[in-house]
C-alpha cells in the first residue's frame, strides 16, 4: 500500500479511514451508477420527474406507472425523449390480482396499494383522495412479454410507496440481469405493512446484491427515517445451483 495510506491510518486510526471511505460513498454522486448501465426500468414512474436526469446519462428508460390518469401525463412529459417509453401497469408479486389502490393528493406521487400509517408524521398535508381497483402483473411476466430486448435494462429503480418487496418477489427470475437496484424505503411503518430497509436488504443478499449507498432524505419528529438505497450486484457473483433433495 502507499505511504500516504499509512500516514492517514496513523493520523486518524483505522476507524477514521473507514469513516472517510463511508463518507465518500454516502456523499459522492448518487447518480454515478447511471454511467455503468445501458437502460433503466423505473417502477412507480409517477410523472417521470427523473426524465431529464436519465437523458443526461443517455440511458434507455422503461417507465411503469399504474394510475391511468397519471400515465397519460407521464406519456406527455416524455414525448421529447426518444429513448424513454412508458407502460401502464401495476407491478406486484402476483399476476392478475386485484388491488385497491389508494390515490394520494400530491398528483399521485404518494399513492400506494398500502394504506397510510405514519407517513403523516413527515408529510401531514398529503392525504388519500380516492381509491381505484387495479389488476397487477409481475415484473417477470412483463419482461417475458417484452422478450430479449428487456436485457438491455441493467438497473431497476423502484418508487412504489412501501410495496417494493412485492415488486422484487415478482422479479425473482429477472434480478440476475440487473447490475444496480435503487429504491426508496423507510425504517418505520410509513404505510401499513410496508417493506423496510432491513427487509429489502435481507431479501436481496441471496441474489448477490450489496447495499452501497444509504442516503437519508426525510425524518419524522419521532425519529423515523426515509432513505434512498442503492444496491450493487457483487462482482463475479453467480447464482447458486438448486440443491438436490
Amino acid at each position: 500500500m502507499s505511504t500516504g495510506f499509512w500516514k492517514k491510518v496513523r493520523a486518524r486510526g483505522v476507524a477514521g479511514i473507514a469513516e472517510t471511505a463511508y463518507r465518500r460513498v454516502t456523499f459522492g454522486n448518487p447518480h454515478s451508477y447511471l454511467k455503468r448501465v445501458t437502460g433503466i426500468i423505473h417502477v412507480g414512474a409517477n410523472l417521470g420527474q427523473e426524465r431529464e436526469l436519465y437523458a443526461q446519462y443517455k440511458v434507455k428508460v422503461l417507465w411503469i406507472e399504474p394510475l391511468p390518469h397519471i400515465f397519460e401525463k407521464l406519456r406527455e412529459n416524455i414525448r421529447f425523449f426518444p429513448d424513454q417509453i412508458a407502460i401502464n401497469h401495476l407491478v406486484t408479486d402476483k399476476d392478475d390480482a386485484e388491488y385497491l389502490f389508494h390515490v394520494a393528493s400530491n398528483e399521485g406521487a404518494s399513492s400506494s396499494i398500502l394504506e397510510f400509517a405514519q407517513h403523516i408524521e413527515i408529510w401531514p398535508d398529503i392525504h388519500e383522495v380516492s381509491q381505484v381497483t387495479l389488476k397487477s402483473i409481475t415484473l417477470d411476466s412483463l419482461l417475458g412479454k417484452i422478450g430479449t430486448n428487456s436485457r438491455s435494462y441493467q438497473a431497476l429503480v423502484m418508487d412504489t410507496q412501501g410495496s417494493e418487496l412485492l415488486v422484487l418477489k415478482g422479479a425473482a427470475q429477472s434480478l440476475d440481469q440487473f447490475k444496480f437496484i435503487k429504491t426508496e424505503a423507510a425504517d418505520f411503518e410509513s404505510y401499513v405493512g410496508c417493506a423496510r430497509v432491513e427487509e429489502l436488504t435481507s431479501y436481496l443478499v441471496p441474489f448477490g446484491f450489496k447495499l452501497t449507498r444509504r442516503d437519508k432524505f426525510a425524518e419524522s419528529s419521532s425519529g423515523g427515517q426515509y432513505f434512498d438505497l442503492l444496491y450493487r450486484k457483487r462482482r463475479n457473483w453467480r447464482p447458486r445451483p438448486p440443491q438436490s433433495k
